[in-house]
């Protein structure tokens, strides 16, 4: 069945329809990952958004639960070039047509995903519709869409505990979306983590005595959380190690005062390049991202050491006012490649000071 991807400058792009039917408005952003498929169609940070993959076959290792970063699927909308109707991998409970159908999910195929990806790196992240009837498509609601309000419908509504079989530290995690490969990568280093609403105050966090505080990743604007940002105020003031990761680093910079703004095509895949301004090493990083801290905010009590390679963008933070630090990329990376995972053992070592 034919279906249409439509932008809000008035492009088309046709296609065909796969997963779930209806029409679905959300921006539209690309990612460069060659695999990694059900790790961003589980990632809530892409809430609010609908995702075009670069790599044209998508689905050929089916899908594959234990692989999941959330019971939820994040994107509204999923546009490849090719989904491969005949998955084969030993790990693989189904394919990805049905798992689209079933959480409700449209997906369309068929796509020139290259010349759509060309299009949104010069325009930037698009407002989009897909749809059966591009004639009908309200342009003023496509240009009019904005993520908003999405961190308090991602994260978790009450509290619960991921104990450590054998407990070193006891972590408190704020979620605004957290992806479970974080989780498991406390866990598997001794930390028992309570994973906390995004609304937990101050008061709150510290009442459980943790031995140190992860801001997770998460969707959306972060200058709209303005009481969250207001929280982590407060919880710098407590001689806490602090680690937060992409939303979660960009909260953490704009308590302290710096600034965010958007990039143009963002950063999305598992092959994004990191230097760290501390040893001049590369990295290769997994990112999903479209706002970032600016850099030229950061001074006074925060000092960048990581940076974008291809463009110097901020990529990390080190706080000078308390015992801190943050990443705009994912050092859990599932799917991706595990250059950063040192930064866990760092975090670690802070809490163990």
């Amino acid at each position: 069945m034919k279906g249409y991807l439509v932008l809000e400058n008035g492009k088309v792009f046709e296609g065909k329809r796969f997963g779930a039917t209806g029409d679905v408005i959300a921006e539209i952003v690309f990612t460069t990952g060659m695999t990694g498929y059900l790790e961003t169609l589980t990632d809530k940070s892409y809430t609010g958004q609908m995702v075009v993959q670069t790599f044209p076959l998508i689905g050929n290792y089916g899908v594959i639960p234990s692989d999941f970063e959330s019971d939820e699927i994040g994107p509204s909308g999923y546009i490849v070039k090719e989904w491969c109707q005949i998955p084969s991998n030993f790990r693989s409970e189904g394919n990805l047509d049905t798992f689209l159908l079933e959480r409700g999910v449209p997906g369309l195929s068929g796509v020139d995903t290259r010349s759509l990806t060309k299009l949104i790196r010069e325009a930037g992240a698009l407002g989009a519709c897909i749809t059966d009837e591009p004639d009908k498509v309200d342009f003023a609601a496509l240009k009019a869409y904005r993520i908003t309000g999405k961190v308090a419908q991602v994260s978790a509504k009450q509290a619960y505990t991921v104990q450590a079989e054998q407990e070193n530290y006891r972590v408190a995690l704020l979620d605004y979306g957290v992806k479970t490969s974080i989780i498991k990568e406390l866990v598997k280093r001794g930390c028992t983590v309570t994973v906390l609403p995004h609304n937990t105050t101050a008061a709150d966090v510290l009442a459980l005595n943790p031995d140190g505080i992860v801001l997770s990743n998460g969707p959306g604007n972060p200058t709209e959380n303005v009481a969250e940002i207001a929280t982590i105020k407060e919880l710098l003031g407590a001689e806490v190690p602090i680690f937060g990761i992409c939303i979660g680093h960009q909260l953490l910079a704009l308590a302290n005062g710096f600034e965010t703004g958007k990039l143009g095509g963002g950063h999305r895949g598992s092959n994004q390049p990191v230097r760290s301004s501390e040893t001049g090493k590369v990295y290769i990083t997994s990112q999903g991202h479209q706002h970032v801290v600016l850099r030229e905010s950061v001074s006074g009590t925060g000092a960048v050491f990581f940076e974008h390679a291809n463009d110097q963008s901020c990529e990390g933070i080190r706080y000078l006012n308390a015992p801190a630090f943050s990443v705009q990329f994912h050092p859990e990376a599932s799917a991706g490649p595990l250059d950063t995972q040192f930064l866990f053992d760092d975090f670690m070592k802070m809490m163990e000071g």
